[in-house]
Parts: C-alpha cells; structure tokens; sequence
C-alpha cells in the first residue's frame, strides 16, 4: 500500500512549487492527496504524511521525506504552536480536507448550519445573528444581524445576497484562502443570508488577479447548486479597480457600469443591486454565518472576544515577518504577541520600528502601541 501524501493546492503553495513536488511524490510512488493550506506560509510547500509535517519541501527532499529522516520535519502539525494556539472557527477545515469535496465538507459538519437555519426560519435565523455579535469584517464593524434585519424588512420585488470577494488591499490573502481552500462554506454562508432575507439571487464578485479562487468558486457552486436550490449564485469577475472594493461601486460594477462610489442614501441594504434590497458583506463574514447557525454556535461566538468585538478574526502575517501566514484567534491577543510571539519577530532580524494594521486604509503602530489588544 502506497504511503499518502497530502500536499496544499493553494496558490502560495503552488507558486513555491507545490505542483511539482507533487508531481515527484507520485513519481516516487506515492498516493497524493491535494488539500486546502495550513496557513504556515514561511513552510510552504508543507507535505504532510500521518498528520507528521515536513518543509519548505525541495524535490531533493522526496526520499528522505518518505523514509522519514528528512530533516525538514517539524513534528505533528495539529501539535505545532502556531496551529495549537489558534482558536479556528472560520478556518476549521484549513490544511484538513480537499476544497471541492462534497464528502469531506459534509464530513467535518458541512451544511449543518443550513439544515438548521431552514428549520428554524427567518426570524430566529436573525436573532441568533444578533445574538453572536458577528460585525462586518470587511473593516467597517457593521453589525451583520441588523443589516440582515433591514433587509428582510424591506420591500422589493427580488432581493439579493451579494460577496464581496474583491481583496485589493496589500498584504491581505484570507479572502482567497477561503475561497481556495473551503469554498463551500461561504456558497453556505449566502444560503443561509438567503434563507435569512428571502432572497432569490446571490453573487460572488472577485477580481480577475484571484484566477485559482475563481475556478474554485465556479465549481463550489455548480456542485451545490442542488443543495442550496433555489437560492442561485453566480461568479462575476471584476478587473481589478481598488474602487470596486467599496460596496456601491462594487453593485454598480456588478450593474454593468463604470465603478464609481453611490451617494447615500439610500443604504444597498433598501436600494442596492438594481435598486433592490441587498445583503452586501465580505467573505469572512459570510463564511462565519454557518458555525453561528450550527447547534449552540451563537452562545459559543458570543462567548469570544472582547466588548462589541465578538468571536474570531482571522488575522494575515505578511512583510518583513518570519512566519508569516493565516492565525485565527479571538480578539482581544495584542499587536506586541502577534509580531514576536506567534509571528516571531522579523524575517531579516533586525528590530521591528512599526507595523501597518488594516492594509492600505489602516494605520502604521510603532513598538509602543504593541500592548493594545487587537478589536
């Protein structure tokens, strides 16, 4: 029997050589498993064989890799700090299945959150929003369950649940590691707003430098078109304007028109996608939606966090950092854990002097501010 190999497909990974490590891993006689990524970036590519990790995998390091002597090994991967110390709601499934199996999805609590929001209808589909204090993680901090309330209670012919996938800020790739790697959780996630709001409709707009998350999501969402029926979702892919990435530029974007910001009001959420009401929220929020609707999931993210800022953000460790990658934990860890704790100080050694928070629209914090709490 063949020794399996599981190997990231996710575009980082693939873009340090993912595929052709794969490829000489097969060659070697292996049986090779493509899953979603860990989010250890500074190891990528990562090959795990019995839940042992090894990396950054060359392909000189096949044999000793499979005889296990490699030197490349970095222990049990569940068991390594910077996966152990995480609290993973969002990323639950990260580094643990294939993106686009059904069987692996539905295996590790997939479309739980879904069956149960059918069950229990609109309304208390609403409140247990509230209850979680899930807020818009796209930087504004709007509370979800109150935009998705104003929605339900609007009048229009047709409504809509609209993805903003349009990652455009330096530094950020959480967006496109959810996509790429568990794209059934946000094609959950918008069926539930659906269910929430009564919507028939919902888009997914991503930007065309994002080609693997796009073809991940294309195929998330012919394979549960069944699923979510009759709530539909459609990919459209933008080219790439910075604009876009505001809500209304985004809906006139989607319109078929120039990019340009819309006056308010009114709100999308009464007046959005062709001047129907619309649910506009970014990819981690949306992908949140089905752990708070599973089965006690709203006390459980309530219960996390610090003051109006509840349950888990997944934050991205990019620049000048020695392991940068995806870490998911609650609010409330400070920006001085993150930098040397988890992310280790700098990749080049020299001393920190600041670090920017919130991409390009954020701000630059210098070693004095490293005591305040991340919220």
């Amino acid at each position: 029997m063949s020794t399996l190999v599981r190997i990231s497909d996710d575009a980082l990974a693939r873009a340090c050589g993912a595929d052709e490590l794969a490829a000489a891993f097969e060659q070697a006689g292996a049986s090779v498993e493509r899953t979603s990524s860990w989010g250890m970036h500074w190891l990528e590519p990562l090959v795990e064989i019995e839940g042992m990790g090894f990396g950054p995998a060359t392909l000189e390091d096949v044999d000793s890799i499979l005889d296990k002597s490699s030197d490349k090994s970095i222990g049990t991967i569940a068991e390594h700090p910077f996966i152990a110390g995480q609290q993973r709601l969002t990323f639950a499934r990260a580094g643990k299945t294939r993106p686009l199996s059904m069987e692996d999805y539905e295996a590790t609590g997939g479309w739980a959150g879904l069956k149960r929001a059918r069950q229990i209808g609109s309304a208390a589909i609403l409140d247990e929003l509230i209850q979680s204090g899930l807020r818009g993680r796209g930087g504004a901090g709007f509370p979800a369950g109150i935009k998705w309330k104003t929605v339900a209670g609007a009048q229009g012919a047709r409504k809509y649940v609209v993805c903003n996938a349009d990652e455009g800020d330096s530094g950020t790739f959480a967006d496109r590691a959810l996509m790429e790697g568990d794209p059934f959780q946000l094609v959950e996630g918008m069926a539930i707003a659906a269910e929430a709001v009564g919507a028939q409709k919902g888009y997914v707009y991503l930007r065309s430098e994002y080609p693997d998350a796009i073809a991940k999501m294309q195929a998330a969402c012919r394979l549960a078109a069944s699923i979510i029926a009759p709530f539909e979702i459609e990919v459209r892919v933008g080219a790439g304007a910075y604009v876009c990435g505001e809500e209304t530029s985004l809906l006139n974007s989607l319109e078929g028109k120039r990019g340009e910001v819309r006056a308010k009001p009114p709100l999308p959420a009464l007046q959005g996608l062709f001047g129907c009401p619309t649910v506009v929220n970014n990819v981690l929020t949306l992908a949140a939606v089905p752990h708070i609707l599973s089965e006690g999931g709203a006390a459980l993210y309530e219960s996390l966090g610090v003051d109006r800022s509840k349950g888990t953000m997944p934050i991205q460790l990019a620049g000048n950092i020695r392991h940068g990658g995806l870490y998911e934990v609650a609010f409330g860890i400070t920006l001085g854990e993150l930098v040397h704790d988890i992310g280790g100080g700098t990749a080049s050694g020299r001393p920190v002097k600041a670090v920017q928070v919130g991409g390009t629209p954020g701000a630059y914090h210098p070693v004095g501010d490293f005591d305040l709490p991340f919220c």
